[in-house]
């Protein structure tokens, strides 16, 4: 199981590695356009509010508990972070959807050498897509907030708050292989449920993929690459570990 999820971590490192090849680079300018310019705000946002969010976490704390803040302070803020950025991710997979749909495409065709509808997108096969995908993206989102109010109650309960941050990053990794995996999969006409059935069945390898898209979009310079990255190694994912097991040929 622990392998499986090292195989799955290792993906999103494979997708930034292949994002110069010939045939890929030019369709990531859009996706990495829109990326950089919302966690440039994003990252703004958060460092200009962390002094406030430390003592707004600090606040919680009876006196008597005091001596914890070195450790919860820490944790919650990086919950907040890890909050941040995958909100920002739901954002920015909204705007950049067609794009990274056709990037998904071009990914395929350059690994298997077909595309996943047999002929390529074309401007027009695009702005026809662009609708659905966004339906498709806007269903992401409503599944993620369902998901996401249970989740977010765990840091009110006595006790079990101390285990919340780490159950959130759990969430937010298992949200991120959903978001990414469905563009790929989405190529071949799969419907939202039909992908999360998959990765269900695949816990650890979409759960390690998932933890290195969320790893990736908190580190520095490297969160500008994360989206087009990801996309592409949730392709490579899809074509070396998904495809041929759900009797899907690519």
């Amino acid at each position: 199981m622990f392998g499986r999820f090292l195989l799955g971590s290792g993906y999103p490192l494979r997708g930034l590695s292949l994002l110069k090849q010939p045939g890929i680079r030019r369709f990531v300018i859009i996706p990495l356009t829109i990326n950089t310019l919302l966690f440039a705000g994003g990252l703004y946002a958060f460092f200009g509010n962390l002094l406030a969010m430390t003592n707004w976490v600090n606040s919680f704390l009876p006196s008597w508990l005091h001596w914890l803040q070195w450790l919860l302070a820490p944790l919650l803020i990086l919950t907040v972070l890890t909050t941040l950025f995958f909100t920002f991710s739901m954002m920015t997979n909204l705007l950049a959807a067609p794009f990274n749909s056709l990037l998904a495409e071009q990914v395929e065709y350059h690994l298997t050498g077909r595309y996943p509808s047999g002929t390529p997108f074309t401007t027009q096969s695009l702005l026809v897509k662009t609708i659905p995908l966004l339906g498709n993206e806007l269903n992401k989102i409503l599944y993620s907030l369902l998901w996401m109010i249970p989740f977010l109650l765990l840091f009110i309960l006595p006790v079990v708050h101390l285990a919340a941050p780490f159950l959130w990053l759990l969430y937010s990794a298992w949200m991120l292989a959903v978001q990414y995996l469905d563009l790929p999969m989405g190529n071949h006409e799969w419907s939202g449920r039909r992908v999360r059935q998959a990765l269900r069945q695949q816990r650890a390898l979409s759960l390690g993929f998932g933890g290195m898209v969320l790893l990736l979009n908190t580190i520095p310079l490297i969160n500008f690459l994360a989206m087009p990255a990801c996309v592409v190694g949730a392709t490579l994912l899809w074509v070396e570990q998904l495809a041929a097991k759900e009797g899907d040929p690519v």
